[in-house]
This record gives C-alpha cells, structure tokens and sequence, in this order.
C-alpha cells in the first residue's frame, strides 16, 4: 500500500476562486486539461495575486467539491480573518477531524496534483478498510518548493468505519 497517514487536523477555511468542472468524473486526463487551463488563467489574470495577498501562509490549495450536484475546483489560500474576500470568492469550510494525507512531490504544481491525488483515489482509499471518504472538500496543499521540486500533500477528510 501507498505512504500516507491518519491526522486530525482542527476545522479550516479556505477562501477559493473556482471553476465548474465539466468532464466526466471517470477522465482522469480531461479533467486534468480542465483543471490545468483554469490555473494558467487565474494565474495570468491575477485572481492568484490577489487570493496570496490574504494568505496567512504561503500554501496553495488545489480545491475539488462537489456543490448543488456541480463538480467544482478551486484555487485557494487560508486567509486572515479581517482580509477582504474577492466578491466572486466561495468560503469552504473543512471539518475538524480526522484526515487522510499523503506526502508528495513533482516537477510541477499539475504533476504534484496527478501524483498525491493518483495515490490517494486510485491506491489508499480503494484498498481501505478501516476508514472511508464519504465526500465534503477535499484539497492539495501546494506547500513550497525544494530541491527544483514543487512538494505538498492531500488532506481527504475521512470517517472510521
């Protein structure tokens, strides 16, 4: 099985700009190209600029959740409690609880995504048997860059079963 861990982690915010993702949720490469197009627009558009001026951390989250029946994805940043949220900006809240996380890294911010969330998806949660991922948001945390290489992790809340 896969490296990764159990955490419990305090409840959180995420201030996210999104975007509905429109393929099907079984195209593993489409929904990447999808996700890849909105990053290269939010960050040549400014919408990332403006998100990372209200951080209270230098973390970028890579945001998927499903709203009113829409497979959404968002960027995102913790921010300050008084920071000004952009007006098209959604709040997503994380639950406090327990989390699975899994470690990783990549050439890129698109390849650390593929990598921690083709682990988590497709290797820890199939082959669990003592915890499950029954939906809410769930998110890659971008967290710096070392070595020439982008590293971060992905926190899926999870449930005991």
């Amino acid at each position: 099985m896969a490296d990764y861990s159990l955490e419990q982690k305090d409840g959180f915010t995420v201030i996210g700009l999104g975007t509905e993702l429109k393929s099907d949720y079984r195209d593993f490469a489409s929904l990447s190209k999808e996700k890849a197009d909105f990053w290269q627009a939010a960050s040549q558009d400014g919408r990332l600029d403006t998100l990372k001026s209200i951080a209270v951390n230098d973390y970028i989250f890579a945001v998927n959740e499903a709203v009113n029946n829409k497979m959404m994805h968002y960027a995102g940043v913790m921010a300050k409690e008084s920071a000004p949220v952009p007006e098209e900006a959604r709040v997503i809240e994380f639950p406090k609880g327990e989390y699975l996380v899994v470690k990783g890294e990549g050439k890129t911010a698109d390849e650390l995504n593929n990598h921690v969330s083709g682990i988590a998806f497709g290797q820890v949660l199939p082959e669990a048997t003592d915890f499950a991922y029954v939906g809410g948001p769930n998110a890659i945390v971008e967290m710096g860059k070392r070595d020439g290489l982008v590293f971060g992790e992905m926190w899926i809340p999870v449930v005991r079963k």
